[in-house]
């Protein structure tokens, strides 16, 4: 996390709505020969207070000993910002970008905790496509979804700590940063640089 207050100044309740939205992070915890990662989508309670997850078997998280504390990074858009843009002289180069960490306890759940869980995580994500029909197991054949679980393993991360950083250009003017959105707003429609365009213009003038 940036150590720059200015870029930490939302709320707890902000960075878990934005978590939740993305829905994908990076999970990690100390392993015995260093530091394991593993790449998910999760789900996260309504409350805040839990991710639900699941991993291969033969990832090497689901493999460790647990419980344990782990740390789930949830990154959203990020952009290099040119100092040229700011439209004043001797700055540098830097990078925007929006991340939150979320810290806690993971530990495995039963085995039947697995299907309402990988139905529950489907049915988010799903229910984004619309006006498409939402796609649930129930379309598979009989047997397919079991076996296809088998290959899987339940967990839950208990939440303890909510970090979030915002790093958008707040410690700038809003002239500064008013150039910098239209520079990213001109980058030929770059999903990344386009979304962080759309937050900095959230981004309530110093």
């Amino acid at each position: 996390m940036h150590p720059n207050p200015a870029f930490r100044q939302d709320t707890e309740a902000k960075n878990l709505r934005f978590a939740a939205e993305r829905g994908f992070g990076t999970l990690s915890i100390n392993g015995d020969a260093g530091p394991l990662m593993a790449h998910i989508p999760f789900h996260l309670s309504q409350d805040g207070r839990f991710a639900d997850i699941h991993l291969a078997r033969s990832n090497a998280i689901a493999r460790a000993n647990l419980p344990c504390v782990a740390l789930l990074a949830v990154v959203g858009p990020d952009c290099y910002i040119s100092p040229d843009w700011y439209g004043v002289e001797d700055q540098v180069p830097t990078w925007n970008y929006v991340a939150v960490h979320l810290r806690g306890r993971l530990e495995p759940l039963l085995p039947t905790t697995l299907e309402p869980m990988v139905n529950a995580l489907s049915d988010s994500f799903e229910a984004r496509l619309l006006p498409k029909s939402i796609w649930r197991s129930t379309k598979m054949a009989e047997g397919t979804m079991e076996r296809m679980m088998r290959m899987i393993v339940p967990f839950r991360l208990t939440i303890d700590t909510v970090e979030g950083t915002w790093k958008l250009n707040q410690n700038k003017t809003a002239a500064a940063r008013a150039g910098v959105i239209g520079a990213l707003e001109a980058q030929n429609g770059q999903s990344p640089a386009a979304e962080l365009a759309r937050l900095m213009r959230d981004v309530p003038d110093q």
